[in-house]
């Protein structure tokens, strides 16, 4: 090969350097790219420029020598990064532009030529180069076969286009206007379908025309939106057009005006003041775009090896306290169990009897009209006489229509709710919250998508630019005013209540609307969580929902997931119940910017349309299952009057006060000892802890499922949940972020901080619940109760299944392929232990999706601090999908309540594979609670995505760039290019101009890699089918006429 190489430098003899070529060629095609990058290495693209230099500036160029040369270039340049770069050097751009100018009539010349042009414009340099020397004005100017020129520039112009100063020129002289011309004329006359690839180059060029706001003014000025929209409805009923379908669609989505959300400001309608600092509120979240996706998507990409921790210091080290140790005394009073002497049976509940509330107004919002008008600070008749005749009717209803469900009384939810602190200052419950919730009697499937959903969606869109009379435009609902009055015929909404989140609400045309979410309390991003009342609807027509303000990049809405929706009129009737609702659901990139520009400018809309059932029914419409602070400090009171206070021990204390003046409950949960002996209250007072929180981000409520199913579970006679009060002490903390659940917000606190991301070093100020949280954990570990299991209960918005997240040195070091020998490293494996056990016996759970990395910017979170700073072992977040399953018995199902249950339910049987006592895991009684090799449930997780989801069907985001070139792609046209018939047998007099360049289109630009495979295969077809039917087209000037 080097002498091959050594050869193309000296060789003046023709046939020497053929075989020289071929050999080479030969070589290349044999071996694998390992042997071209050797050539390159070795100077084999230098060799190869200079040659063609050498030959192409001779006075009557040797063609046979050219072309072969040019072919092999075209291979080893497409894998050269600095391929640019060099032929600048050697001088052979302008000599290929030249070659190409003087072959224009030669296919595979010309074919060569723009292989070669196109590999040297992977240079930024160089392909403004080109640009300058080879721009469709010049060339048309300068050359006596401009027409063709012209012609073929049409597939050359998105390789040079893709610079920004190629675009800018572009833009500069007008050739946009030229551009939608060309393709205008192109799609009116091209009746056959035989121009596809010629009219799909020409949107590239529009799109890398477009990639700067001038280009996208330009297309929009020159009725370029209306062009598209028009030429695309004419292509649908065809799939042979679907790739210009596709390609005009992202275009106008990429150039639609930027409109910003009609709000007076992004940051939240809510405020909070916060201590120590002015009530203005810095937005923190402004400059914290990298946390856009973290959702606690922990572990979420398969590239982690930038993230992961390989510092051994910090993977094995433990860090000192972050406090005084004289501090940790005071949680003392959070173990009860010790010092309780249990000589009297526990009767008297801990915490305080039930409280009527004396300034309340619940609605319930059963009067939409009433509630949508009502607020704190309404005048109102005789207060008492108000709240009396509520109760009253509220009294008959749930007399009438009350359903039994369990572990839910709605008097005592009306008391807790009365004493809850909003910022807001909520006086309406949410229907669904108040009256209680009953899972469906079936499981509900995931939703099925139909073709083009999304296109449709967007050509409605469009529709809103072009046709702005057909737009009606009117604000129906504003948080922030409560007089805004709607038409009579429209929908009307409310969300002013516990949870919920919608702030503006906008008919766009009578049966669509867009809804604005609220921020994060303080901040102005983190929307996602929706929660509302609409009512005043008609049955039986379907009513489209745009979300405009979505900020994730993608969603399980994509993927078959459906938001709930609860009826009233249903539940009156006997069917109290969450179900998922929803048609032609889909998520994607929109057009909307922030309202005063901040630097996150992308949002995203999920769009879904229902058909209500009932005339002029409240309905209530969430993200996912809600459940709210007072639903959990209402059911914690129903769970302690269910427990026997002499077998039980189930004791609710306060760990700390909010910033909002709401307590955060801890729960303890074991076992009464057998008798009031030592030895008994010895083995309880030795029992390790196991530690449980959840709902530290707002937004996700499976989370509380979750827990509700594991509290209940705990509390009940059945015998594993016994089994396990015996053997562990329970430290539960239900509600880690109570504020922020309270106030509808998505993943902070009112501090407008992650509270997951605060672990390190919480201020006990600002983050009240995780420093007293992790000041308890501390003080376990000082008095030797360090917890044998710590698990974080959390929700995941991108992936399906449930799955755990745990802490491994060695799993670490082996992914990010550290240098560090672990064989040395002892680390106990019991970390996977509750993970097989769960993948065993929970048909949700996916083993497969469990991780045990330790990531440096997860270094903050409750799962990595409780396992580097209290050293525990099986220190876990545990994940639930929004959305459902993709293996097991429940594949193709979406998640419900029952099933959330479920798992909190499975959870705890885990922790019997992590016992101590081993007369109680091999008892008879249980062992088919964790039989390891028990099979009866077919959920192996094996089968399921290591990735978040396979690519969406339609593109979520604009399509910006032309198609790369594969080099598989190249080196097969390449080769076929070279396998032609030789260039005498392609010209003959008999052949028009016009013959001659379909054919060159047909032999050579078709064979060029400049299109997609689909695109190059559909157009080579329709060329070949009316190769000999031409004579009616002619191609003039880069148009067609007839």
């Amino acid at each position: 090969m080097l002498h091959g190489l050594k050869h193309l430098h000296n060789s003046g003899d023709v046939e020497s350097t053929l075989n020289t070529l071929n050999v080479l060629d030969e070589l290349l095609s044999a071996g694998t790219d390992r042997r071209i990058h050797y050539m390159i290495s070795k100077g084999g693209s230098e060799a190869l420029l200079t040659a063609l230099v050498n030959n192409a500036r001779t006075f009557s160029p040797n063609y046979n020598i050219l072309l072969p040369l040019l072919h092999l270039l075209a291979k080893v340049g497409h894998r050269d990064r600095r391929i640019g770069m060099k032929a600048e050097e050697a001088g052979a751009v302008l000599v290929t532009l030249n070659l190409l100018k003087h072959n224009i009539r030669h296919a595979r010349r010309v074919a060569a030529c723009l292989w070669v042009i196109q590999v040297f414009s992977s240079s930024v340099s160089t392909a403004n180069l080109i640009g300058e020397n080879y721009g469709l004005d010049k060339k048309a100017k300068n050359d006596a076969h401009s027409n063709d020129l012209s012609f073929l520039s049409i597939f050359h112009c998105p390789f040079i286009s893709l610079t920004e100063a190629n675009v800018w020129s572009i833009v500069s002289k007008g050739y946009i206007s030229g551009l939608l011309k060309l393709y205008e004329d192109w799609h009116s006359k091209d009746t056959h379908h035989v121009a596809i690839a010629i009219r799909h180059a020409l949107l590239c060029c529009l799109h890398n025309a477009t990639q700067t706001t001038a280009g996208r003014q330009a297309l929009i000025s020159q009725g370029g939106i209306q062009l598209l929209y028009q030429t695309t409805q004419t292509c649908l009923l065809s799939k042979s057009l679907e790739c210009l379908v596709e390609s005009t669609v992202q275009l106008m989505r990429k150039c639609l005006p930027k409109t910003p959300l009609p709000l007076t400001s992004d940051k939240s309608a809510y405020t909070f003041p916060l201590p120590g600092r002015p009530h203005a509120v810095p937005d923190s979240s402004v400059d914290n775009d990298a946390e856009e996706d973290e959702d606690n998507q922990e572990a979420n990409s398969t590239d982690y090896d930038d993230d992961l921790e390989t510092d051994l210091n910090k993977l094995c080290l433990r860090p000192d306290l972050d406090r005084p140790k004289e501090l940790l005394q005071q949680y003392s009073r959070l173990c009860p169990e010790l010092s309780h002497d249990f000589q009297t049976v526990l009767l008297t509940p801990s915490i305080h009897p039930s409280i009527h509330p004396s300034i309340f107004y619940p609605q319930t919002s059963l009067s939409p009209a009433t509630s949508s008008s009502s607020s704190r600070g309404t005048p109102r008749r005789s207060q008492a006489t108000e709240e009396g005749y509520h109760r009253t009717t509220i009294d008959r209803l749930l007399e009438r229509h009350g359903a039994c469900i369990p572990h839910h009384v709605p008097k005592l939810y009306r008391a807790a709710a009365a004493k809850t602190k909003s910022i807001p200052g909520f006086s309406i419950l949410a229907f669904p919250d108040f009256w209680g919730h009953l899972p469906p009697p079936g499981h509900e499937p995931m939703a099925p998508r139909k073709p083009n959903t999304q296109r449709q969606k967007v050509f409605e869109d469009v529709q809103r630019f072009l046709n702005t009379d057909d737009i009606i435009n009117l604000l129906v609902f504003d948080l922030e005013n409560s007089s805004v009055q709607c038409r009579s015929d429209s929908l009307r909404f409310f969300s002013k209540f516990e949870c919920g989140n919608l702030r503006k609400a906008i008919q766009v045309r009578r049966c669509e609307y867009d809804l604005i979410l609220n921020a994060d309390v303080n901040c102005s991003q983190h929307t996602q969580w929706f929660y509302f009342e609409v009512s005043n609807m008609v049955a039986g027509i379907p009513y489209r929902f745009n979300v405009i303000n979505c900020e994730k990049s993608n969603s399980q809405f994509n993927y078959g997931m459906q938001p709930v929706l609860y009826s009233v009129r249903e539940a009156l009737d006997g069917r109290p119940r969450w179900v998922r609702t929803g048609t032609e659901i889909c998520y994607y990139r929109n057009y909307f910017c922030p309202a005063q520009g901040r630097r996150k400018t992308t949002f995203y809309t999920l769009s879904f349309t229902i058909t209500f059932k009932h005339n002029e029914d409240v309905c209530y419409l969430a993200y996912h299952y809600p459940y709210t602070y007072s639903a959990l400090k209402a059911h914690l009171k129903v769970l302690q009057k269910s427990v026997d206070p002499a077998k039980v021990f189930f004791q609710q204390q306060i760990l700390c006060g909010t910033l909002a003046g709401n307590s955060c409950p801890l729960v303890t949960i074991t076992a009464c000892p057998a008798s009031k002996g030592w030895k008994d209250l010895h083995q309880l007072r030795n029992r390790p802890c196991i530690v449980l929180t959840s709902r530290v981000h707002p937004g996700e409520s499976n989370a509380s499922w979750v827990m509700k199913g594991t509290l209940e579970f705990l509390c009940s006679s059945d015998l594993v949940a016994q089994s396990l009060r015996e053997a562990f002490v329970f430290k539960i903390i239900p509600m880690l972020n109570p504020d922020g659940v309270i106030n509808g917000t998505n993943r902070c606190d009112v501090n407008s901080e992650d509270l997951n991301r605060q672990w390190c070093k919480p201020d006990p100020v600002l983050s009240p619940t995780i420093y007293h949280t992790k000041g308890f954990l501390y003080y376990l570990n000082s008095i030797g109760r360090t917890p044998l299991v710590f698990c974080d209960y959390h929700g995941h918005s991108r992936k399906k299944n449930v799955f755990l997240y745990g802490c491994s040195i060695k799993e670490t070091l082996w992914q990010s392929g550290s240098a560090i020998d672990t064989v040395g490293l002892k680390e106990d494996p019991g970390y996977r232990t509750i993970p097989k056990t769960l993948d065993r016996i929970a048909p949700a759970f996916s083993f497969n999706s469990c991780n045990y990395l330790v990531e440096k910017s997860r270094s903050a979170t409750a799962r990595v601090v409780v396992w580097r700073e209290m050293g525990v072992l099986r220190s876990y977040t545990m994940e639930s999908t929004y959305n459902g399953c993709d293996q097991g018995i429940y594949k193709g199902l979406q998640i419900g309540t029952r099933e959330l249950q479920e798992m909190g339910v499975k959870f705890c049987h885990s922790l019997l594979s992590v016992t101590k006592d081993t007369k109680l895991l091999y008892s008879r009684r249980l062992i088919n609670h964790i039989d390891l090799d028990h099979n009866i449930l077919d959920h192996k997780s094996h089968n399921c995505f290591e990735d978040d989801e396979p690519p969406c069907v339609e593109e979520i985001e604009y399509f910006t760039d032309f198609p790369t070139v594969k080099y598989t792609d190249l080196d097969s046209d390449v080769n076929s290019n070279m396998a032609s018939p030789d260039e005498e047998e392609e010209i003959n007099e008999g052949h028009s101009p016009a013959k001659c360049q379909q054919d060159c289109i047909n032999d050579s630009i078709m064979k060029g890699n400049l299109f997609p495979p689909h695109i190059r295969q559909a157009s080579i077809d329709g060329f070949s089918e009316k190769r000999n039917t031409c004579n009616g087209v002619s191609i003039a000037n880069g148009q067609i006429t007839s």
